[in-house]
């Protein structure tokens, strides 16, 4: 019995090496899951792409500075009967008529609605980087959630079969006492009833283990293989609880969201204010025209308008859409409040959690320790016959429920550090420190800004 119950002590040390020395090596790292899951993750990849779409808004917005610049091109065959009187004679004359003009159209003036639309657009691509962001922060924390979920359940597992191993071995020596008559036959059921606890309880484990592992390929994107421990980030943490709530309202990407929501939602309403402005235009084109009439071979024609074109009432809707909007952008005042609420009590919840985790490590530590300390001695005593079967089976459970309480608590320890840096705003690989390169989305901005023509994308598409 002694040569099995050492093993439970090792089966829960692949979690903690995450706090005691270094990563063995061509181990798969928490580091290297979170690189994979930042490049790879097509939910990820997916909102990138949607930044990208948005960036559009502004080139969209530019074009109302922009001259629009119309070609029509004509071309038929007139048939003409003529009789010049009633007995006269019909004289046949077809015609070709063909024409060609050019249009260029230019906004002067439309009540400052192009340069609010350019600047909403710009706010909608800050707001849209700051959505990257979030689901950046997400991804990376399933990422490491899950990476520590599979240390965790693959360290239960190991803790739930060596426990198996040492009921077979615990209910073997109770049948070898029972047929000398040391035992009953009610200290035989009652190994054979933990025993098929214990292998319920594996059998529950690998389970657990088996849906981790989808989770783990479906955020990281591969199948888990060697992992090495992970390890908590409180170096990145702030080192109090009011400076994490203040530096999340400043960095949380959601409140800076929201605030660019805020933004956008005011210019609307100038935009839509605008409506009831001036609207000033020039219109220059020149045409040619042939065989156009029997008596007119070449029409030849060049023109420069300017209209101005004043709104006095267009059925109310314009109002309307002012009123709107002004709600609008109250509401989104009211929803960056809400915003900033909940980014202060996650950070607190978070906070919390951490601190309960580090409490819960050493006190799991000290329970693991005690029951271990408590399983021997029950042992020695049942010897003596001072304790019965029940006793070391009730102990050896208990040790059982420590070393998984451990384990789990290691495992609320790193993943509680992450959800502070989340809740903070700076899970971010700059701030993680990772081998990746980073994601600007302004590359694709500046490429995009200043773009008069063309259908390919940047990347060639």
């Amino acid at each position: 019995m002694h040569g099995v119950k050492l093993f439970t002590g090792a089966a829960v040390s692949v979690l903690l090496l995450a706090l005691a020395g270094p990563t063995p090596a061509l181990a798969d790292t928490i580091e290297a899951a979170l690189v994979r899951a930042y490049q790879n993750n097509p939910q990820l990849n997916a909102q990138r792409a949607q930044v990208r779409s948005t960036d559009e808004n502004v080139p969209q917005a530019l074009s109302g500075y922009r001259p629009k610049v119309n070609v029509t091109l004509g071309t038929g065959y007139n048939y003409q009967d003529v009789q010049t009187s009633q007995k006269g004679t019909i004289v046949t004359l077809p015609l070709q008529p063909n024409s060609a003009s050019l249009t260029v159209n230019q906004t002067l003036y439309n009540g400052n609605q192009t340069a609010n639309r350019t600047r909403a657009a710009e706010s909608q691509v800050s707001g849209a980087r700051e959505a990257l962001r979030v689901l950046e922060q997400t991804v990376l924390l399933q990422a490491a959630t899950t990476y520590m979920d599979y240390l965790r359940d693959a360290a239960t597992l190991e803790v739930q079969r060596s426990n198996v191993r040492v009921l077979e071995q615990t209910l073997k020596q109770t049948r070898d006492r029972f047929n000398v008559g040391e035992v009953t036959r009610t200290d035989v059921a009652q190994s054979e009833a933990q025993l098929a606890a214990g292998r319920t309880q594996a059998l529950t484990a690998e389970s657990n283990l088996t849906t981790t592992r989808a989770n783990f390929r479906r955020i990281i994107g591969n199948e888990p293989t060697n992992l090495a421990p992970g390890s908590p980030v409180d170096r990145f943490l702030p080192t109090t609880i009011a400076s994490a709530v203040n530096l999340s309202l400043v960095e949380n990407p959601n409140v800076t969201a929201a605030m660019f929501g805020i933004d956008v939602n005011y210019l609307q309403v100038k935009i839509n204010e605008g409506a009831l402005l001036p609207t000033v235009t020039v219109q220059a084109g020149v045409s040619t025209a042939y065989q156009q009439t029997l008596s007119v071979f070449r029409t030849n024609t060049a023109s420069a308008i300017a209209t101005a074109s004043i709104p006095i009432f267009q059925g109310g809707a314009e109002y309307a859409l002012i009123r709107q909007s002004k709600e609008n952008l109250a509401q989104q005042r009211l929803n960056l409040e809400t915003t900033r609420d909940q980014t202060r009590a996650n950070v607190v919840q978070a906070w919390g959690q951490l601190e309960a985790g580090k409490a819960q490590v050493q006190s799991a530590q000290a329970q693991v320790t005690a029951s271990e300390i408590a399983l021997n001695g029950v042992r020695e005593e049942a010897k003596a016959g001072q304790r019965t079967t029940l006793d070391v089976l009730n102990a050896q459970q208990a040790l059982v429920n420590a070393r998984v309480a451990l384990v789990t608590a290691q495992h609320d320890r790193v993943v509680a550090s992450y959800s502070v840096l989340n809740a903070v705003g700076r899970l971010a690989p700059q701030v993680l420190g990772l081998n990746t390169t980073v994601y600007d989305p302004s590359v694709h901005y500046q490429q995009v800004r200043d773009s008069w023509a063309g259908v390919r994308t940047p990347d060639g598409r």
